[in-house]
């Protein structure tokens, strides 16, 4: 218990002595922005601020597995402004002629850093964050109390006649499969039909033409549909050609 101790009151002097050096670099650059007065305090109270808000939206939606661009650029933006106010101040600018861009940059951060603020505080929640009273049922009292517990009831138990005829019972005949019937063959060409014997020739040439052209003898669904005969007729010229 007293390491713990100890190791904690180290860390806070740690962040006291850090942020009041942090906190003074941010003063010396705001006044020697052109910020006098209370405006030069206010500039290091805003960038942490900033900082913090940043730090605790991006914990909140890694906790609920949202996205975390937004809050990792307004926390760039704040440590970049903290860390830049620290650089400066080691002797690498001259804090009796500040450039224009760095009175611009430190004008312009109020307006920065109230966007970042709003943004991070006001955003949308995600939905997987999970919701406080998902799962709770207020009572008739009006307090908030944990949903009930579902109870599982048993079955009755059925009398023993009831069981007794059910086992009794004989079983139901099986349906009987209706029979198949046989496919209907098509009916076989009449002899009487007799085919004349120009129209065999006429047939023998279209169906060499066929047979040269694709290869494969003609069938006898092309083969009426190219003479313009009948079923019958087209299958006894066919007979007469194989």
């Amino acid at each position: 218990m007293r390491r713990h101790i100890a190791r904690l009151d180290a860390v806070l002097v740690q962040a006291v002595i850090a942020g009041a050096l942090s906190f003074a670099h941010l003063h010396d650059i705001a006044a020697a922005a052109g910020q006098d007065g209370w405006k030069a305090w206010a500039y290091p109270v805003s960038v942490d601020l900033l900082l913090v808000a940043a730090w605790r939206r991006l914990r909140t939606l890694r906790a609920s597995g949202g996205a975390v661009q937004a809050a990792w650029f307004w926390f760039s933006v704040a440590l970049t402004a903290s860390l830049g106010a620290n650089i400066a101040t080691a002797g690498l600018l001259d804090l009796g002629d500040v450039p224009d861009w760095l009175r611009i940059l430190v004008a312009g951060w109020p307006a920065l850093a109230f966007l970042g603020g709003t943004l991070l505080v006001h955003a949308p929640a995600t939905a997987d964050e999970p919701t406080p009273l998902d799962d709770a049922v207020p009572d008739p009292d009006g307090e908030v109390g944990p949903a009930p517990v579902p109870t599982l009831v048993a079955p009755e138990p059925q009398p023993i006649e009831l069981v007794r005829e059910s086992v009794n019972q004989e079983p139901e005949p099986e349906p009987t499969p209706e029979p198949v019937q046989a496919p209907v063959r098509p009916a076989a060409p009449s002899p009487l039909l007799t085919v004349p014997t120009a129209l065999v020739e006429h047939a023998r040439k279209v169906a060499d033409a066929h047979q040269a052209r694709t290869g494969a003898p003609i069938d006898t669904d092309t083969l009426r549909a190219r003479l313009g005969v009948p079923a019958p007729m087209a299958d006894r010229i066919a007979a007469q050609l194989a």
